[in-house]
């Protein structure tokens, strides 16, 4: 009689390894997070929007702080010293960042190109693209109102510094939204952004301590 011997059990097919959409989501991830950095590492060039804002920029907050000193050594009231000093502080503080932005970017500080000419012929509308020409920065004092300032005293400095520097930062807040039309790189942005804020709460606060001297502004610029 014969014995049935068993077959050996059929061997199981491999499993399937399930497709592997993590690591390939991974090397995607990567691959556009270098393409990302190789973009975005790109230095500014001489004629860029950036290097522009950071030179005339540095110019026009050089001129605020020297009317700021000039301010300070001119009144005891309390609440203009302060601003006085906040505007010395911050301004000379941001001028150091735009500098050191330039020598990064291996640019130098100053250039042939006209001021303002970064923000003319981008196509980008609005009150301060129309504004800016060529040239001139918004907002900024001449010599013959410099030395006004520089001779002025008591009440008439006062009331002379509130009405220059309200105009002033009116050009600055003017200067920072048309970078913001013009650049996407980060820092730059972060930091204009700081400046329109920053430079409207002032404007706010001097129109109040120039009408509590019965006093108006300027024209805007």
């Amino acid at each position: 009689m014969s014995t049935d011997i068993d077959a050996p059990p059929e061997t199981a097919p491999p499993a399937r390894r399930p497709f592997p959409v993590l690591g390939l989501v991974a090397v995607l991830l990567a691959a556009a997070a270098l393409v990302v950095f190789f973009t975005r590492s790109g230095t500014p060039g001489d004629a860029s929007p950036e290097a522009g804002f950071a030179r005339d920029m540095g110019v026009h907050h050089a001129q605020a702080v020297e009317m700021s000193f000039a301010l300070r050594d001119k009144t005891s009231d309390g609440p203009l010293r302060s601003l006085a000093y906040d505007i010395i502080t911050t301004q000379s503080t941001q001028r150091g960042i735009f500098m050191g932005w330039l020598q990064q970017w291996g640019l130098d500080q100053s250039s042939d190109r006209p001021a303002m000419a970064w923000m003319s012929g981008h196509g980008h509308g609005g009150a301060a693209m129309s504004a800016a020409t060529p040239g001139t920065m918004p907002g900024m004092a001449t010599q013959e109102e410099m030395n006004r300032l520089s001779q002025a005293t008591g009440r008439d400095a006062e009331i002379l510094f509130l009405q220059l520097m309200i105009r002033h930062h009116q050009g600055g807040v003017e200067m920072a939204e048309g970078l913001l039309k013009l650049s996407d790189r980060d820092e730059v942005r972060a930091l204009a952004q700081h400046i329109v804020d920053g430079q409207n709460a002032e404007i706010r606060t001097m129109k109040e301590l120039l009408a509590q001297r019965g006093a108006q502004p300027l024209p805007a610029p």
